[in-house]
């Protein structure tokens, strides 16, 4: 144990600070970010599968994985606020994700340095920190990708049962998160390289057989654990979905280029920002450095980060920064072992691009907890979570306006209606008002240009109406619908000036006497 410590412990003091400052920044103003329409479905199905477990599956109505929302339910029993709930969901996948960073480099490269530069890098990356803190799946997968590919070269270098058995668990909980698990699958076989293989030719086809075996287990397992997902219903709709998404295969024939040059050039874009910039430095300045000594590491991380972005480059309809986030753990270890160059003038330029790395991150990081907006976001990234309706601003400050009157007056019944069926509303606020019964919120679809009846016969009844809905949906004129407006919650500014907001109606009773209400 002495002889441990001597060798270990100053790094595991380093690596502790890290996971200290990682979990600090992750947790720092962690609900700052207003809730984004696919936080506000998850977390609203989270809601509805506690406190029905019948309806356990019930992301599969729309061909999601249900795992994330299972994560989730446990801390809802914690935490009164559910955005909380979701995002430390992520927050605790990220540190999950950093111990996986740690021990994939050292199994790699076997540099104490290497392990906490990388980990370092994916403590303050601001694309690990942005994503880290919503409550999406995106981190989660990114968990099973690493512990995949830690698991997959275990089992190469030792042939061991047991460890691919385990790495099959790893496989099976992303492939109960999300359908990109599949890459994870078919990049596994890679991992080959390192295994010792015999000098003599003929027993070659025996280890062969013996790597497959174990290859099998793991996906046995993996996908064992996949069928569970058969116990509910609209299993198919995975797949049906799933093409929602993808293009067919026949599209490499027809559309070879066509959006691969665009998405690679999203891609490049998002980690230039987010990465930051030097990490590509970095990056480019290993692979020059490790080429011939660390071939077989280099080309695998190489390949489980450049792999799953080209082919949904290629093959993708729609294409977001979180989409390639679980490629992003393994270009960060590429980046840290440039660390291991020799040649004074290398190691400079190495120590030169990771402090401009580090006061990248550092000033991403700041404006994430203390102004967002002036962030550099990629266009796509700022547009979908602070500018357009995807974004949940005043949804928080709506609910927390509803609950104060819920409790001013308890015994009356509240209907609240918003725009559209799913998503940002009505879920967003469904979510916050969750615990109040006699709060009711639903949606009454979109463009809205007038009062929808089911609320005219709300406030016919006696009871306070409200309608929630973004600017840019609302096509009729309040005055004339006998809305009164309670509150406006401005989204960030978009790059031509303009501003979406979330507008905060109450109905009134000059609405039952508009001609342009229903």
């Amino acid at each position: 144990m002495r002889n441990f410590l001597k060798k270990w412990g100053k790094t595991i003091l380093i690596g502790m600070g890290i996971l200290a400052l990682a979990l600090g920044l992750r947790l720092a103003s962690l609900t700052y970010v207003p809730v984004f329409v696919d936080e506000a479905i998850y977390i609203r199905w989270s809601q509805v599968m506690r406190a029905e477990p019948t309806l356990r599956f019930m992301p599969l109505s729309d061909g999601k994985q249900p795992l994330f929302m299972w994560l989730t339910i446990p801390f809802l029993k914690l935490f009164d606020n559910p955005l909380v709930a979701g995002r430390l969901t992520s927050v605790f996948a990220g540190l999950g994700i950093l111990l996986g960073v740690f021990l994939l480099s050292y199994s790699l490269f076997k540099s104490k340095k290497v392990v906490l530069i990388a980990g370092l890098i994916y403590a303050i990356s601001p694309f690990s920190v942005f994503f880290d803190k919503m409550a999406l799946v995106d981190s989660l997968l990114s968990l099973f990708g690493v512990w995949t590919l830690l698991g997959a070269i275990w089992v190469a270098r030792t042939l061991r049962l047991d460890l691919a058995m385990l790495t099959g668990f790893a496989l099976g909980g992303g492939l109960l998160t999300k359908s990109p698990a599949l890459f994870f699958v078919l990049f596994s076989p890679i991992t080959w390289v390192f295994s010792k293989w015999p000098k003599e030719r003929t027993r070659r086809p025996v280890h062969l057989i013996k790597l497959a075996l174990l290859f099998g287990v793991s996906l046995a397992i993996g996908y064992g654990m996949y069928n569970i997902l058969r116990l509910g219903p609209n299993f198919n709709m995975i797949t049906l979905r799933n093409g929602d998404y993808v293009h067919p295969l026949s599209h490499f024939l027809t559309s070879p280029l066509n959006p691969l040059k665009t998405f690679l050039t999203m891609s490049f874009e998002w980690i230039l920002a987010l990465g930051p910039g030097a990490l590509f430095l970095l990056a480019a300045l290993a692979i020059i450095v490790n080429i011939k000594k660390y071939w077989k590491e280099t080309l695998t991380l190489l390949l489980w980060f450049l792999g799953p972005i080209l082919v949904q480059a290629e093959f993708a309809k729609n294409f977001t920064a979180r989409y390639i986030l679980f490629s992003i753990p393994f270009l960060f270890i590429l980046g840290a072992s440039a660390f291991l160059a020799r040649k004074g003038v290398v190691k400079k330029l190495v120590t030169i691009l990771f402090i401009v790395f580090v006061f990248q991150a550092a000033k991403q990081d700041y404006f994430f907890i203390w102004d967002i907006e002036r962030a550099n976001l990629p266009r796509s990234e700022r547009s979908g979570y602070l500018e357009e309706w995807t974004a949940g601003t005043g949804i928080k400050e709506s609910a927390d306006f509803l609950v104060a009157e819920n409790q001013n007056h308890p015994d009356k019944t509240m209907v609240i209606g918003t725009e559209g069926f799913f998503g940002t509303l009505p879920d967003g606020l469904q979510i916050y008002l969750n615990s109040y019964p006699n709060i009711i919120v639903k949606g009454v679809g979109l463009p809205i240009v007038e009062v929808d009846k089911s609320l005219l016969e709300s406030k016919k009844a006696g009871n306070k109406t409200y309608l929630v809905v973004n600017s840019t949906r609302f096509w009729g004129k309040a005055e004339e619908l006998g809305l009164e407006l309670v509150a406006v919650y401005p989204k960030a500014v978009r790059p031509d000036g303009s501003r979406e907001a979330l507008l905060f109606y109450e109905v009134t009773q000059k609405a039952l006497n508009s001609k342009t209400s229903l």
